[in-house]
């Protein structure tokens, strides 16, 4: 693990240790930490990306269905900044809308290739989404490299109606509160998360994974977490999950985007 990684967990070190928790756990709880990159609107970070702009896809390229959200410039994205098989450069393009109804997309554009701007789905600009669809936030995007602690503390059983903590991490509720209270809000609201792991207010189960218990959790990443901050979605969180294997190939057309809301 990085040094800036472990410095980083320090406060969270020490008030777990302080909260009882057993040291063996807070070090088997620190080890799953993952390196991931928050992209904010108000940072003072170098720019890689942009919320909203100009849609630009390849010429032989469909039409997208869902809105876009982000552009990312992949070449202005620190290698190190996630621990995800992400491609050196090109423009890695995320498309959504916040409900529950709907879900995304993710389309990668490698570097050199010809692109032409094409209008968004008229779809969504009809009066029962114009107004959200108006409201999506744009503007460039600045990096600040961070680190994250998984926030869901419950896997689901199979053929089972209740959950239970994660194998191996007992405490694995009281570490994850104790997480939330120490990690510094770098992202804030409106702002992107690539790599880590998920956020979510309202759901037990990690949004990450699929509802087919058979997938298995490992084979799966986050890709990129959206808090929307939207008028009239407050609360609506948006995840990008792709198998790890299908993102070194470059096989973005397989990423599963769900939308977590409560109204």
């Amino acid at each position: 693990m990085k040094i800036e990684m472990v410095e980083r967990l320090s406060p969270f070190r020490a008030a777990a240790l302080t909260r009882g928790i057993p040291s063996a756990d807070v070090e088997r709880w620190i080890h799953t930490a993952r390196p991931c990159a928050t992209l904010t609107r108000h940072g003072d970070g170098p720019v890689v990306g942009t919320l909203g702009g100009p849609l630009l896809l390849p010429t032989d390229a469909p039409d997208p269905w869902y809105p876009l959200v982000a552009a990312i410039d992949l070449a202005a994205l620190p290698a190190d900044a996630t621990d995800l098989p992400l491609p050196p450069d090109g423009q890695l393009l995320l498309f959504a809308y916040p409900d529950t109804e709907t879900d995304g997309e993710a389309v990668y554009v490698p570097a050199g290739t010809a692109v032409e701007e094409r209008k968004g789905n008229p779809y969504f600009e009809a009066e029962a989404y114009a107004d959200v669809t108006a409201a999506f936030p744009r503007g460039p995007l600045h990096l600040a490299v961070d680190v994250s602690l998984p926030y869901h503390c419950w896997v689901e059983i199979p053929d089972h109606p209740y959950v239970e903590p994660l194998p191996g991490h007992p405490h694995s509720e009281e570490l994850r509160d104790t997480w939330l209270d120490t990690a510094d809000e770098i992202a804030g609201r409106g702002a992107l998360q690539i790599g880590g792991y998920a956020s979510d207010e309202c759901s037990d189960i990690d949004p990450v994974l699929p509802a087919d218990e058979s997938r298995q959790a490992d084979d799966w990443v986050l890709l990129a977490d959206w808090y929307t901050d939207i008028k009239g979605r407050e609360g609506a969180t948006v995840h990008w999950a792709i198998r790890r294997a299908d993102l070194a190939a470059r096989r973005f057309d397989q990423t599963d985007v769900t939308v977590f809301w409560n109204p």
